[in-house]
């Protein structure tokens, strides 16, 4: 293992810890202490003697009821199903997680399995946290059926550490009765028919579109599609295709069509925006459905998908299981096996709130005969996964910044993209 890389991403992961976090899922940070706080199922489950089971042990952040009964269920499912492995897990608070498992990698405890965001599990695989399973799920006959966004995720130079757990994306809302008021009939799916619509809807204390601008991960989270959707990628934002990304949203900041106020809104903020009828078209994700039925019952809205410029694109955010090496890898994939399984992805999924990353798990009715959760698993297949590099939080800081320095007009969109690639450049 390269000691110099593994110090340079453990302490880019864990000074940015707070940004890299996955983006939409509202959770909170626990003041509790991580050994203290193992849920219910963990401490009954690791009381017990397992006898002669392979005992393996899920770190995980979950914190609100609905997560933590799905787990427990998950696992207990697994329990009963067979008689060789017994699975618990292990609460470790958010603001804690990532500092945990870097102490476990210097010699400290670590555990069999870990859920984390997505863009996270890159810069664990580089410090050697997880193990290479490549060869132990090369017989699934199943792989195929994952969205492919969510499957590059698990994987590093052709090589897969775990699987997708839980995937979800961004698109774009919008307010039915505003576009009645203004006359307009169709939802843009080009740049040009969007900017065209969001300057439309624009006046009267009304800004045509918002979307999260902040210099943190949500920002390069919301921005993402709109540099790919130019043709851009991550690590190359100063050709031609950045550029005109940049100068596009620039301009739309300019005429009051953006929300100038951006620069400073959480995906959260947005939506609150969007609630109280400033905003006529937001981007966002499908964790903010429940708020929107709980807050703004009577909201007349609908979600279509981001309008395209060379291509339709999103971003993608979710969880994976990776799989940590250690002499518990086999049974820990006969876990990731169970949890793979359709009819068990369903269950948990609609019990977690967020849709399962196997396309045809996901082309349930439970979720296509819902027009707005259909428009999420189309915009699925477009989205794509942050990254995956070990260095993301570096590359991340560097788009975000350059959002930033654009949608404020601290920079031209030129001199913005190549201040971000000298940046990239400079990541190694």
């Amino acid at each position: 293992m390269n000691k110099k890389l593994v110090s340079s991403v453990l302490a880019s992961v864990v000074a940015i810890g707070a940004l890299t976090g996955c983006v939409g899922s509202n959770k909170e940070s626990s003041p509790t202490d991580a050994k203290d706080a193992q849920t219910g199922t963990e401490a009954q489950t690791t009381d017990a003697k397992a006898g002669d089971k392979t005992e393996i042990v899920i770190w995980t952040y979950f914190e609100t009821p609905g997560q933590k009964q799905m787990l427990a269920d998950l696992m207990a499912g697994f329990n009963s199903s067979q008689e060789s492995i017994q699975v618990s897990d292990q609460y470790v608070p958010f603001a804690d997680f990532k500092k945990q498992l870097s102490v476990g990698l210097t010699g400290g405890e670590l555990p069999d399995l870990v859920i984390m965001d997505n863009p996270d599990m890159a810069s664990y695989v580089s410090m050697g946290l997880f193990g290479d399973i490549t060869d132990l799920i090369a017989t699934w006959d199943f792989k195929d059926q994952y969205f492919e966004g969510p499957w590059s995720s698990t994987m590093l130079e052709g090589k897969n550490y775990g699987i997708p757990f839980a995937t979800n994306c961004i698109a774009l809302y919008y307010n039915k009765d505003m576009f009645e008021a203004a006359g307009i009939t169709n939802t843009p799916t080009t740049w040009e028919e969007f900017k065209e619509t969001a300057e439309k809807l624009t006046g009267n204390g009304v800004n045509g579109f918002g979307f999260s601008g902040v210099n943190t991960e949500e920002g390069t989270f919301q921005f993402l599609p709109w540099l790919d959707g130019a043709g851009a990628a991550f690590n190359k934002i100063d050709g031609e295709e950045g550029i005109r990304a940049l100068t596009f949203l620039q301009d739309m900041a300019k005429s009051g069509a953006l929300a100038k106020e951006c620069i400073n809104w959480n995906q959260q903020d947005v939506c609150k925006q969007f609630m109280a009828g400033k905003l006529a078209m937001m981007e966002n994700g499908p964790w903010q459905i429940p708020t929107l039925k709980a807050e703004a019952p009577n909201l007349n809205y609908g979600v279509v998908l981001l309008p395209k410029d060379k291509k339709y694109s999103s971003c993608l955010g979710g969880e994976n299981i990776g799989v940590v090496e250690g002499e518990n890898k086999e049974a820990a994939v006969e876990f990731l096996k169970y949890v793979a399984q359709p009819e068990i992805m369903k269950e948990s999924m609609l019990a977690y709130g967020s849709f399962p990353p196997r396309q045809d798990v996901a082309n349930d009715p439970v979720w296509t005969d819902d027009p707005i959760q259909a428009t999420f698993i189309e915009q699925l297949q477009y989205a794509i996964p942050r990254g995956p590099d070990p260095q993301w939080p570096s590359y991340s800081i560097a788009l975000s910044t350059a959002l930033q320095e654009v949608l404020t007009e601290g920079k031209t969109p030129e001199t913005a993209a190549k201040d971000a690639q000298a940046k990239i450049d400079a990541i190694k």
